[in-house]
């Protein structure tokens, strides 16, 4: 449940926070819409964050109307206590974090949280059955490897269930969107860092693509939306990165054209995450010169 807040003589369209029960969900940009996290259904999207520029939003934001005085004891009154990756770096240069176990056995068994899809989902899913996503863009190869497991069976591998990834590219552009408020760059016209694969007998889908980006106002992430054989959707979720293994390839890999530096959201602040990601949080391994793998299982009522 969210509450608008509204200063006086200012527009109704205003952004939202939520009821003083649950932490600020929607504070910085560029998802310029209120949400409700940990349900499949997403809020309509809010005109006050469509009609803004991510950089006007940082500016114009949530400072102008609450102050920062207001923002930062309320963030900081929403911590919540947050698994940190076990991270190592060995003498060739590869880093490891470590994230959830979850769905490793019967008694460590939780449905995946519920995420928003966000305001750029694959739009025909099915046009894009492939596992090479890249299309194209250029970036540090990623392997990713993704299990899906089934609570109803005790977290035995669900196998037949169809999985659909997205994710940004390395400068934090989505394909199939932009030329408008969300995105400014115009990617409407291309189809890359999008895929659907099918999982086998022991619940795995295996993408090969490249180590997305982040853009201002979230943490580095991939989205993930399940379905059953059927087709029925049985979970939209998200899959968070270990900080140490972000921040070291976004600081030190401006030749593989990673020029943003250090990433501005952390999973604790970010505006899905911040709740908890205990359970989507991947282990990733490797290193900018050999590219990385992510290892991560989900866990859906199949």
């Amino acid at each position: 449940m969210y509450r608008a807040i509204q200063p006086a003589n200012s527009p109704t369209h205003l952004p939202c926070l939520p009821t003083s029960s649950t932490c600020l969900q929607r504070n910085t940009p560029p998802l310029r819409y209120c949400e409700k996290i940990h349900s499949n259904s997403l809020s309509k999207y809010h005109p006050y964050y469509n009609n803004m520029e991510r950089k006007e939003f940082l500016k114009r934001g949530f400072g102008s109307l609450l102050g920062m005085a207001a923002v930062v004891p309320m963030i900081s009154a929403c911590d919540k206590t947050a698994v940190d990756p076990t991270t190592t770096t060995g003498t060739t240069g590869t880093t490891t974090g470590t994230g959830s176990t979850n769905g490793s056995s019967a008694t460590n068994c939780v449905v995946s949280p519920s995420e928003t899809e966000g305001p750029f989902p694959t739009k025909v899913p099915a046009n894009f059955v492939r596992k090479d996503i890249r299309d194209g863009r250029t970036g540090i190869p990623m392997t990713m490897n993704i299990t899906i497991k089934n609570a109803n069976s005790s977290c035995a591998a669900l196998a037949g269930a169809l999985v659909d990834v997205w994710h940004c590219d390395k400068d934090g552009y989505y394909s199939e969107y932009g030329g408008s408020g969300m995105q400014s760059v115009n990617f409407q016209s291309v189809d890359f860092l999008r895929g659907r694969q099918t999982t086998d007998a022991n619940g795995l889908v295996g993408f090969t693509t490249i180590f997305p980006g982040w853009y201002s106002g979230r943490a580095p992430h991939v989205h993930v939306h399940i379905y059953n054989s059927a087709g029925k959707s049985l979970l939209v979720t998200q899959i968070a990165f270990p900080y140490n293994v972000t921040n070291a390839l976004y600081t030190t890999a401006q030749s593989y054209g990673y020029t943003k530096g250090a990433q501005d959201t952390l999973n604790e602040r970010d505006n899905v995450f911040s709740d908890g990601f205990t359970t989507e949080l991947a282990t990733v391994t490797g290193s900018n010169a050999d590219g990385y793998t992510l290892t991560h299982t989900i866990v859906v009522n199949g």
